[in-house]
């Protein structure tokens, strides 16, 4: 099967229920602050995933009253000794190596985003597919409030592509917090409701999701954030003509029509 779903981290609560995989950041006396161990679980959860179709979904939260208050300050002061560009670098690709993988998983990932989420929290609920939001909710580019760039791990990517130009460009270059509901004005979050509500919203949603076929829930995905860098309408048009292609020739296309003109749910195969 290839690597392991691993249900014994330090720090991310992972729970497999059916084809959901449920992970939720475990660090809420630090307002589930990316450490160093933190990033390496993400990392090795995400890239899991690639290699796992019988997992169909997954569920991101953070425990305590916050998503992630992004990079663990703490962890690494910033009085420490100067290091090497060569340190640095290897820093900053463990974490951006996470949204990477998010991307690159062909789950959909539903993220639940309560409380803060700055900085790298921020990144993490960008790299979700959809995101709910609780009504405190505040997300922020909070990298330029610390003498970095407001540009960083994927932010810069999926922010003008999702608010626009403007809106983008007021929150990285000032650090402002987004609320949720501008948030969910903007179309960044889909719902906006207390924690309880959300948690249902996203089974839900889950739930939607798994009545599609496995090739074809796998290959929106794909084709969804593939359109984002396409070249253009052709491009993007010859990509789903082969998703369809591929879907229409699979027993699951089969019994997903049966089972639409019969009222009753699909019993997909996965071929």
């Amino acid at each position: 099967m290839g690597a392991e779903i691993r249900p014994d981290y330090a720090h991310l609560e992972v729970l497999v229920e059916g084809a959901v995989v449920h992970a939720t950041l475990n660090r809420p006396g630090a307002l589930n602050a990316l450490n160093a161990a933190l990033v390496a679980e993400l990392r090795d959860f995400f890239g899991a995933l690639y290699v796992h179709p019988e997992i169909r979904a997954v569920v991101l939260g953070g425990s305590g009253r916050a998503f992630c208050a992004g990079a663990d300050l703490k962890e690494r002061p910033l009085s420490d000794a100067p290091r090497s560009v060569a340190d640095v670098l290897a820093q900053q690709r463990s974490i951006r190596d996470v949204m990477l993988a998010m991307r690159r998983c062909p789950q959909p990932i539903v993220a639940l985003v309560q409380g803060a989420a700055s900085g790298g929290g921020f990144a993490l609920a960008l790299a979700a597919d959809v995101r709910l939001a609780t009504p405190d909710a505040r997300m922020n580019a909070a990298f330029i409030r610390i003498g970095l760039s407001g540009c960083d791990v994927g932010v810069s990517y999926y922010l003008p592509r999702m608010v626009g130009s403007s809106v983008a460009a007021e929150l990285m270059l000032t650090g402002r917090f987004l609320t949720a509901p501008r948030a969910l004005a903007l179309g960044l979050v889909s719902h906006v409701a207390p924690l309880e509500e959300l948690k249902t919203e996203a089974e839900a949603l889950v739930a939607d999701m798994l009545r599609a076929s496995p090739l074809g829930l796998r290959l929106t995905k794909d084709a969804l954030g593939l359109s984002l860098d396409a070249g253009g309408m052709e491009a993007v048009i010859a990509m789903e003509d082969r998703n369809q292609v591929l879907c229409a020739v699979t027993e699951d296309f089969r019994e997903a029509k049966a089972a639409f003109i019969e009222k009753r749910a699909p019993v997909y195969r996965d071929c």
